[in-house]
């Protein structure tokens, strides 16, 4: 029986592939894809570097949490989510409640050759970012995986492989 459910979340770490694997995911289900991070700088106006340069991290997890709480509420959508959006509760209890969360896991060294080029991601913006990925994810794996209804090992993705197991896992729940 196919059961694919309404709204779809992904979570996990920066650089774990949520964007990328949500866009084909959508596609290939026929959902519409929405990625919070751009929906954040899309209401601000402003890139998400400049929002934590003049409001700091709280003043941005602030803007997620509400930008995530109307997010939740649309229908038929793969949602890419931050990957800090799991530090406030109320944005895990959103996210749970309204959608079949699935955590893109990959491990700390992976994350970082992913993203090692990229200078839009401000929590990177330190002497050691390969240390500051260990500390992310000893903070938040935890956190992806009390929400999480599925579970990805991500490792060195193929990103068509990934989709179509995704793909076939939720074409197979009952």
């Amino acid at each position: 029986m196919n059961c694919i459910p309404n709204n779809i979340i992904l979570v996990g770490l920066m650089g774990a592939g949520k964007t990328t694997v949500g866009k084909v995911l959508a596609k290939r289900l026929g959902k519409v894809f929405i990625d919070s991070d751009h929906e954040i700088e899309k209401r601000c106006g402003v890139k998400i570097p400049t929002i934590f340069e003049m409001e700091g991290e709280d003043g941005f997890r602030k803007r997620e949490a509400s930008v995530i709480k109307d997010l939740v509420s649309l229908d038929n959508i793969v949602l890419a989510t931050g990957g800090g959006s799991i530090l406030l509760a109320e944005n895990r209890e959103n996210l749970k409640q309204f959608g079949y969360v699935i955590y893109l896991r990959a491990n700390p060294h992976d994350l970082w050759l992913r993203t090692r080029h990229d200078k839009s991601r401000p929590l990177l913006n330190t002497p050691d970012p390969q240390k500051k990925f260990k500390e992310l994810f000893a903070i938040r794996d935890p956190l992806y995986t009390s929400i999480a209804h599925q579970i990805v090992d991500t490792g060195r993705p193929n990103v068509s492989l990934l989709t179509n197991q995704l793909v076939m896992q939720l074409e197979l729940m009952n």
